[in-house]
């Protein structure tokens, strides 16, 4: 018997039209995302650098050559190297096909547009062609290539030397021993490397979390870190039960209130350090008064030291803001020591401490201390044991509910706020460099860490903003330099501490005013006088309480803009045209506290026209109603009943006019349009001019007797 003959060999797929698998029929949706060229900062190989002018980019793995040979559906032929048929997720053309080469595996975090890896046993998303893994280290690390395993090392690295001095810093600001700070340097970065969306954003202590530490753990490391499980706890219950949406009734102006008085008080109150004093109050007003009290006992020493530390971070910071960004056909000496300037301006903070350590050092050596020194630390890693629920102090012990009583409404203040600091600074990082991220995920990110954290004697921790933008400026591709960063300040608790009893407090003062300056916006109140002034008020009433108590400040911005906002819905602008109708314009929806102001207004208006004329409410721009507002209206129907004025509906969207046709309004009628009303009306005994009705929607009043006016 003849073979049967062969089919020919259906040919290979062009880039951007073939399947992921290379297969003859197979296409896609996103068939073209192959040879799209990739955003700068996605995580891909062409874009994952970040923000810095001169960050190295990560490096697309080295292509592996292969063959094209037309290939029949499902056939494999032999000689080809296994690797040759890898393909990563995202590239949609057959080997061999592309001319740029096979698409690097690239980094996408949660939510990017890219499809995941696919992982076996996962369900797809409803909806969803992609499956969507319950871990987001899932969704990186099968893809992850060794070429981005050096730029994440250095990224690790640059954090890791800014921690190691912000921790011992921050740990002071809050009113600590200065271990803490590292005890709670650590397990955010690894949790966050599990459980994070975004490939950036680094969590730790930070100046802002640690003033809000300092009000409501009363300079006791166990409350510290018992509001860090409290707040753990706080945050992954939001997680859970998607509640994030909850941070979106804290305004810009109060965020920015806050931040903004936080960086002077923070700022404030490192002057004591700088300047030497010791026995000066924590709260703002007697700090203020303290220092200016006694300003002659500055110590010389400590004032030049911390004054020198400033200038020079100050030096490197303006240094790495105006860096050229390095060219790759530079010579390789240039390219060279600009590396050496990033890497000096990037680490400004350890260099700084380090210079100051050694300089105390050596005045030791001569038997003369000008400065005073952070003192000794005790040396190891802590202890993994549960927070204390109780605090044992000499008069007996502090119970747990007297604890939680103590920490008051600090235990909705610092989850709140750790929240909102953290999410803001992903969203900002993640749109600039082009992914996107999952708040909730976040939420939950950040609650184990702090949850985990307080295990390890951690206190509250969140979102740096500043070691998060070293973290992209150094060219993290990956969450996996978190790792690094984490081991670095554990190698320091184990075997450095010893070395930290010769940093000069004049000096982290000097790290902490360096880190909270550039955060006063003192533009926000020029920008709100110019485009919103009633914003001014939230930002007015949280900038200048924060300065008394932190939370007072917090609480009573968010009322001041909850107020607000209730105003805009109880007083909706309401505009009334006077022509052949009232025409009765809404500007949003009609809820219960805007009703009685609807009726009064069209009531003053239709009663006082003259001549009288039908009233025609116009609901273009009313997207939902409530009960009250239906009992409303159908007082206000009743009432011009009364009077003998016709009252007419129009432009209503489906779900209102539902409603309202559910309520059974007695005389309810309503039009898609307002020439249909008009001509509707026209048919009403006495009231032929409602015909004009069609042309007064584009000509503006031109008798007297017609006049437009906006009802606040």
């Amino acid at each position: 018997m003849a073979p049967a003959p062969v089919p020919a060999a259906a040919p290979a797929p062009a880039a951007g039209t073939g399947g992921s698998s290379g297969r003859p029929g197979s296409s896609s949706p996103r068939s073209h995302e192959a040879s799209r060229p990739l955003r700068s900062g996605a995580g891909g190989a062409a874009g994952c650098a970040g923000l810095a002018p001169a960050a190295p980019r990560c490096p697309a793995p080295s292509p592996v050559p292969t063959r094209r040979v037309p290939l029949r559906p499902r056939y494999r032929p032999a000689g080809i190297p296994l690797r040759s048929r890898y393909r990563p997720a995202g590239s949609r053309s057959a080997p061999g096909t592309d001319p740029q080469g096979p698409s690097p595996p690239r980094y996408r975090p949660a939510g990017s547009r890219s499809a995941p890896v696919r992982a076996r046993g996962v369900r797809a998303m409803p909806g969803s062609r992609c499956p969507l893994p319950a871990l987001p280290v899932l969704r990186w690390l099968p893809r992850y290539s060794r070429a981005w395993l050096p730029l994440d090392v250095l990224a690790g690295l640059a954090v890791g030397l800014t921690a190691v001095p912000q921790a011992l810093a921050y740990a002071e600001l809050a009113g600590l021993p200065l271990q803490y700070g590292l005890y709670s340097s650590f397990m955010g970065c690894f949790a966050y490397c599990l459980l994070g969306t975004a490939k950036d954003v680094t969590l730790g202590p930070t100046a802002i979390m640690s003033l809000l530490v300092s009000s409501y753990a009363f300079q006791q490391p166990a409350y510290a870190v018992l509001l860090a499980f409290l707040s753990g706890c706080v945050q992954l219950a939001m997680g859970l039960l998607r509640l994030g949406f909850l941070l979106d009734f804290i305004s810009c102006p109060v965020i920015k209130g806050f931040t903004s008085a936080a960086s002077i008080t923070i700022s404030f109150n490192q002057v004591k350090n700088i300047l030497g004093l010791q026995g000066i109050p924590r709260q703002f007003f007697l700090q203020l008064y303290e220092t200016l009290r006694r300003i002659g006992e500055t110590r010389a020493g400590d004032a030049l030291l911390g004054l020198s530390c400033l200038a020079a971070l100050a030096g490197l910071r303006a240094m790495k803001s105006h860096l050229p960004q390095a060219v790759p056909t530079t010579p390789p000496a240039v390219r060279i020591s600009h590396l050496i300037v990033w890497i000096c301006a990037t680490a400004r903070n350890a260099l700084v401490v380090l210079f100051a350590g050694l300089v105390a050092y050596s005045f030791q050596v001569m038997g003369c201390q000008p400065f005073r020194l952070t003192g000794s630390i005790p040396q190891g890693l802590p202890p993994f044991r549960p927070p204390p629920f109780s605090l044992a102090v000499p008069n007996g012990t502090i119970p747990f509910p007297s604890m939680l009583q103590d920490m008051g409404v600090g235990l909705a203040v610092v989850p709140l706020m750790g929240l909102l600091e953290s999410v803001a600074i992903a969203k900002a990082f993640a749109s600039q460099n082009g992914y996107r991220i999952d708040p909730n995920q976040e939420l939950l990110a950040l609650g184990v860490a702090n949850a985990l954290g307080s295990f390890v004697s951690s206190y509250p921790v969140t979102g740096s903003f500043g070691r998060t933008a070293v973290n992209a400026q150094s060219g993290v591709c990956t969450p996996a330099g978190g790792l690094v960063t984490g081991a670095l300040v554990l190698l320091s608790l184990a075997y450095l501490t010893s070395l930290f009893y010769y940093i000069p407090k004049a000096a982290l003062a000097a790290v902490i005013i360096s880190a909270v300056v550039p955060v006063f916006d003192a533009g926000i109140f020029w920008r709100l006088w110019r485009v919103q002034r009633l914003d001014l008020v939230p930002l007015c009433v949280t900038f200048l309480l924060c300065f008394w108590e932190v939370q007072y400040g917090i609480v009573a911005g968010v009322l001041v803009s909850g107020l607000l906002l209730l105003h805009s819905i109880a007083r909706p602008p309401v505009k009334v045209s006077e022509g052949a109708v009232l025409l009765v314009q809404l500007g949003s929806s009609l809820h219960f506290p805007a009703v009685e102001h609807l009726r009064s207004s069209v009531c003053s208006r239709a009663l006082a026209a003259s001549p009288a004329r039908p009233v025609l409410l116009d609901c273009s721009h009313v997207s939902s109603i409530d009960y009250t507002a239906v009992l409303g209206l159908a007082e206000l129907l009743q009432e011009l009943h009364r009077h003998g004025l016709p009252l007419a509906f129009c432009a209503l969207q489906e779900p209102v006019l539902q409603v309202l046709l559910s309520a059974d309004i007695e005389g309810f009628q309503h039009f898609p349009s307002r020439e249909e009303a008009g001509e509707a009306l026209a048919a009403l005994p006495g009231w032929e001019r409602c015909r004009e009705l069609g042309g007064s929607r584009a000509e503006p009043p031109t008798s007297p007797a017609q006049s437009t006016g906006l009802i606040q």
